[in-house]
């Protein structure tokens, strides 16, 4: 072997070792990345803008991957944990779909009925009435006959809500009531079988349902006096 033959080998030789070099290099960044990053694991991002006590659905979230040691204790990373459950606030689209943001749908108890009727958005809910709140559902008459005054009742008293829907215009001639709302919001309420003949009763006949909510660890009782109420009390 003459010595440009020599030389040859030996910078074949050196090419091969560098090789290995530069293989053992990427394999040692890998190993860093992956003992720094660890292995990954599933969440839940929120495709679009959710509003607050919306009833939530798998359609709503995109599954997507990341490190383990990156989620938080309360991400949520089976999406099973939606069923049944509504969203507490808003959640914004592009966000992780974290457990202290849904909560428990109220659920009905025994006895009672589910019934939803629309209340006027300006009057009678103001973004202040959520799922589980306690309310009064107040109805307001006209006199009975001519000359008689018109009346303000307590339908129901300590009503449960169980949803809150969306926000929605009412059509344009669709009550001939003077001072009709423009938008109202569906409310479902848990009520036992005589309170939900009230409230379906007050929808039909009142000129005005509106709800007042309860301050939670307040006196809720009512005297068969003060359901009703008149102008001239107050005369």
């Amino acid at each position: 072997m003459n010595s440009r033959q020599r030389r040859g080998v030996i910078l074949l030789l050196l090419s091969v070792l560098c090789a290995f070099a530069a293989f053992a290099g990427v394999l040692s960044v890998i190993s860093d990345v992956n003992s720094k990053v660890g292995p990954e694991g599933s969440a839940y991002k929120v495709k679009s803008d959710v509003a607050p006590y919306t009833s939530l659905s798998a359609r709503q979230f995109e599954k997507i991957s990341m490190p383990k040691r990156w989620l938080s204790d309360n991400a949520v990373t089976d999406i099973s944990e939606i069923n049944g459950k509504i969203a507490v606030t808003q959640l914004r689209a592009g966000s992780l779909l974290q457990n202290d943001m849904i909560v428990k749908r109220p659920a009905l108890q025994a006895g009672q009925q589910e019934i939803a009727i629309m209340i006027d958005a300006a009057t009678g809910v103001a973004g202040k009435i959520t799922p589980g709140a306690t309310v009064n559902i107040y109805a307001t008459f006209a006199g009975e006959r001519q000359g008689a005054p018109a009346q303000s009742k307590v339908i129901v008293a300590n009503a449960r809500v169980l949803d809150v829907g969306k926000l929605t215009a009412l059509e344009p001639g669709r009550d001939s009531k003077a001072n009709q709302a423009t938008e109202a919001v569906p409310i479902t309420f848990a009520l036992n079988t005589l309170d939900t003949q009230r409230v379906a009763y007050a929808e039909s006949f009142a000129e005005h349902v509106r709800l007042a909510l309860v301050a939670p660890g307040s006196d809720t009782t009512i005297r068969p006096g003060d359901r009703t109420y008149t102008l001239d009390k107050d005369k």
